[in-house]
């Protein structure tokens, strides 16, 4: 019975691309740590840890219902439809939106008031393929609400800083989606998919992730400026800076096991030297109070 458990949790986990949670969630981790005064409680770091989850979880399964069809005939990803049911999809997507919206109630009213909002926009993403080019942005803004949030649920109020922050997010998302889409360059033609790489070929959709990411990093630093960081921060955006290099040079290469590769590697590690750095010059702040 428990090998049976872990098989179906396994097959729910890969269905979902739980790893790639650590893609946002540095980013809302980051706006939690600079938002708090001094430390985040215990409390709402483990309810946003929660949000997180539960929101991304039932993004990615609305993005499997929404593609199920779609992704049958796509050889990258024909696997996913066996790995759950539909009925085994449409019950994890009901009871993660739930679960997500009544921890935002545990966080505050205000959280609790636009959880709706936020699960339009993280669904929203899924059927923008269908009718503009510009979908890669949109998984951007799914993704970039996350910092809001998080400095929401610490705060309760709105600032610029977490907005900067989330307009990097969508910045750094839609490039590295430029790259992975390159994959799906020849089916997503054929298919009538609309995709900035079908609309702008292959080169120059590289060379426009290459410039997101160049903006992405000024961002990162004037949300620096803006919450009044230190020199550790941005230590840390030095070395995210060539990381994004080495991941558009490998892109370049058009080697898709490369680019897998590189598009986990390199993105894990600028979301955790982000929030590394923030934590970093948190505490040097702290001991020099």
């Amino acid at each position: 019975m428990r090998n049976e458990t872990s098989s179906v949790i396994g097959r729910i986990l890969a269905f979902i691309r739980f790893s790639h949670t650590v893609f946002a969630l540095p980013f809302a981790l980051g706006a939690m740590v600079v938002a708090a005064h001094p430390w985040p409680p215990l409390r709402i770091f483990g309810l946003i840890l929660l949000a997180m989850v539960f929101a991304r979880t039932a993004a990615m399964t609305f993005n499997r219902l929404a593609d199920w069809e779609i992704d049958k005939r796509n050889p990258r990803t024909a696997g996913r439809h066996r790995l759950i049911t539909r009925a085994t999809a449409f019950v994890l997507l009901a009871l993660s939106s739930l679960v997500f919206v009544l921890v935002t109630r545990w966080i505050n009213p205000l959280c609790f008031l636009l959880s709706p909002l936020a699960l339009i926009i993280v669904f929203f993403y899924s059927l923008t393929k269908r009718f503009t080019a510009y979908s890669h942005f949109f998984l951007g803004l799914a993704l970039g609400v996350s910092p809001v949030g998080a400095w929401l649920a610490v705060s309760g109020r709105f600032d610029i800083p977490p907005f900067v922050l989330s307009l990097a997010v969508i910045f750094w998302v839609a490039g590295f989606d430029l790259i992975y889409a390159t994959q799906d360059y020849d089916f997503d033609k054929r298919e009538g998919m609309h995709s900035l790489v079908v609309s702008f070929g292959i080169a120059r959709s590289l060379i426009l992730a290459q410039w997101l990411h160049a903006a992405m990093w000024l961002l990162l630093i004037l949300f620096g400026a803006l919450s009044h960081l230190g020199i550790a921060y941005y230590a840390g955006m030095v070395l995210i800076f060539p990381v994004l290099i080495f991941e558009h040079r490998t892109a370049q290469k058009m080697d898709i096991a490369a680019i897998n590769r590189a598009f986990f590697n390199s993105n894990a590690f600028v979301g955790a030297v982000f929030v590394a750095a923030i934590l970093l010059d948190k505490i040097v702040a702290q001991a020099h109070a």
